[in-house]
């Protein structure tokens, strides 16, 4: 945390091809070794997988995608005399856009190499289960909301 003023986050310049900041924040967050054309091409190919598989708009897919991976409550430690409790607490808008991204990225890099041999097979894959509320990404909310819900009688130590 800052002592002085406020972060100001940055703001993205849109990817060109689809006009979308989510599809930057995409691109960064799979980037490796800072490799951003590398990253770039790949998300592109798995959006053109995304589009001859559905025959609809990869943007508007991958939209549903992460709305369905958003989670709104997650559990936040706080140490209350001595001992550290699960505290549910609901998700500010950017880090659920954060958590969803980093969520797609860690179940698609997840996915065996047998059944796709490349990073836009993978993520075009994840997307179309996440859009279906299916597969990893999804269950990883799932299971976050839940663990929420069963620490519920904690709520009362929210800060």
């Amino acid at each position: 945390m800052a002592r002085k003023g406020t972060i100001r986050p940055k703001i993205l310049e849109p990817d060109p091809i689809y006009g979308s900041r989510l599809v930057t924040k995409l691109i960064n967050r799979s980037m490796y070794d800072g490799k951003k054309s590398v990253a770039r091409t790949e998300i592109y190919e798995a959006f053109e997988l995304i589009k001859e598989r559905s025959g609809e708009d990869p943007l508007k897919i991958f939209n549903q995608a992460l709305e369905n991976i958003k989670p709104t409550m997650e559990v936040r430690a706080r140490r209350i005399g001595g001992a550290a409790y699960q505290v549910p607490a609901p998700v500010r808008g950017p880090r659920r856009e954060s958590l969803a991204i980093r969520w797609l990225i860690a179940a698609a890099n997840a996915r065996s190499n047998s059944d796709f041999h490349t990073y836009g097979k993978k993520l075009a894959a994840e997307i179309m289960d996440a859009a279906k509320s299916e597969g990893a990404a999804v269950k990883k909310r799932t299971d976050m909301e839940r663990s929420a819900e069963a620490n519920k009688a904690f709520a009362h130590f929210r800060w």
